[in-house]
C-alpha cells in the first residue's frame, strides 16, 4: 500500500462528473491502495489498451485526482501517483438537480466497484489463512429507525472506522471496510423533484 500521508479532496462538480466514469474510480482507487504505476502496468491490470488508460489518467489529472510520480519515470515511461487518499462526494449537500444526478452517477460507479471487490475478496477466501477469513465479514442488520438516527450511527460507524491508523508490518495488509448504509427498497416515497402543476 503507498505510504502516502491520508488527505482528503472534496471535488467541484465538474471533478465529481469525471470521476463518475467506472474505469477511472478503479484506476484512482489501485493507485491508492498500490500505489504509482504506469499506463502501461494499469493497462494490463484492468485489461484496457494503454491509450485508453492514458486517456483516463490525463482527465483524472486535469481534475487534480492524480499527479505525475516525479521521483520515477524517465521519457518514455509517466508514472502516476494519487493525489488523495480519500474522496468525500459531499452528495447529501446536493440542491440542483444537476448536483444531485452527478452526484448519484459517482455513487452508482462507487457502488458497481464496491460489488467487484466484494465479489474478488469472496473468491479469493478460500485461499486465505484461517486469521484473515475469521476477521473477515459479509453481514447485514436491519433495523427500523428514523432517517435522523439512521443518519447518526451511519456517522458513528464512520467516525470509528476513520480512527484506525495503519499499522505497517510483516503481517499487515490493506483490508477494506465497505459501507452500505440504506432504506430497505420499496419503503419510502419517492422525492418530487419537478414543480406541481396549477
Amino acid at each position: 500500500m503507498t505510504d502516502q500521508p491520508s488527505t482528503v479532496v472534496t471535488p467541484n462538480l465538474a471533478g465529481l462528473r469525471a470521476l463518475s466514469h467506472p474505469t477511472r474510480l478503479r484506476i484512482l482507487s489501485h493507485l491508492r491502495i498500490e500505489g504509482p504505476a504506469t499506463a502501461t502496468t494499469l493497462a494490463a491490470r484492468f485489461g484496457l489498451n494503454s491509450g485508453a488508460t492514458s486517456y483516463h489518467l490525463r482527465q483524472l489529472a486535469e481534475h487534480g485526482f492524480v499527479v505525475e510520480d516525479a521521483e520515477r519515470g524517465n521519457a518514455r515511461d509517466r508514472w502516476w501517483q494519487a493525489a488523495h487518499q480519500e474522496t468525500h462526494s459531499r452528495a447529501a449537500d446536493a440542491r440542483t438537480q444537476e448536483e444531485r444526478d452527478v452526484a448519484d452517477a459517482f455513487l452508482h460507479a462507487a457502488t458497481v466497484m464496491y460489488a467487484q471487490n466484494l465479489q474478488a475478496a469472496m473468491e479469493e477466501r478460500p485461499l486465505l489463512p484461517d486469521e484473515w477469513r475469521a476477521a473477515s465479514t459479509v453481514s447485514d442488520w436491519v433495523h427500523t429507525v428514523p432517517a435522523a438516527k439512521a443518519a447518526g450511527l451511519v456517522a458513528r460507524i464512520k467516525e470509528l472506522i476513520a480512527s484506525c491508523e495503519d499499522e505497517p508490518g510483516d503481517d499487515a495488509v490493506p483490508f477494506a471496510f465497505q459501507i452500505q448504509a440504506f432504506p430497505v427498497p420499496g419503503h419510502v416515497d419517492p422525492v418530487r423533484t419537478e414543480p406541481r402543476g396549477e
